[in-house]
């Protein structure tokens, strides 16, 4: 993961409501959630859930899949694992107590 990467995703989380919004996604996990249900379980109007997806989106957080005629949000595991892995990677002047990548998410 970049630098601008990093930057980009953590801007994207800098925000109330996208961060609320990403957390339940990876609650929901891989079978991951409607809009309707986000903004009904959230109490988030469609249209500003719908900005606050479009961002996470670009972010490269959440993917986006279309299922008949719903659109099913998932965060992207792979892209916050890398995140938090960048965040870590040299915690504690790379003594033992670094996160083990076997004990990141494996969803």
């Amino acid at each position: 993961m970049t630098e601008s990467d990093v930057v980009k995703s953590l801007a994207a989380l800098a925000q109330p409501v996208r961060l609320q919004v990403f957390r339940a996604l990876v609650i929901a996990g891989p079978r991951g959630m409607t809009p309707s249900t986000m903004a009904e379980g959230l109490g988030i109007a469609a249209s500003s859930l719908s900005f606050h997806l479009k961002e996470l989106a670009n972010a490269g957080l959440v993917t986006q899949e279309r299922a008949s005629r719903n659109l099913i949000y998932r965060a992207a595991f792979d892209r916050m694992n890398a995140l938090l892995g960048y965040l870590t990677e040299n915690c504690c002047e790379g003594a033992a107590c670094a996160v083990d990548p076997a004990a990141a998410c494996g969803c």
